[in-house]
């Protein structure tokens, strides 16, 4: 039996509506066998909520995404790829 990794994508949005469209949109275009978890993340600082990113959190346990992709996949959202 083959190694399981634990790679994890994240891809940062702007806003909430962002960040729900992009995980439906993820699913359909990638094939994911796991949901994308969504996670918001406040800037360091601040307590308004209209100054928080949201997190899109991809398990890629067979290492089948490729970081170009989602790179790209993320700034039709105006987010981008955070690199491991």
């Amino acid at each position: 039996m083959a190694p399981v990794s634990d790679v994890r994508h994240v891809l940062v949005l702007p806003d909430r509506d962002a960040a729900q469209e992009a995980a439906q949109a993820l699913g359909e275009r990638f094939g994911l066998d796991e949901e994308p978890r969504l996670l918001r993340d406040a800037l360091a600082g601040e307590d308004d909520a209209e100054d928080a990113q949201w997190l899109v959190v991809l398990c890629d346990e067979r290492e089948q995404l490729d970081p170009g992709e989602l790179d790209a996949f993320a700034g039709e959202w105006e987010g981008w790829r955070e690199e491991p």
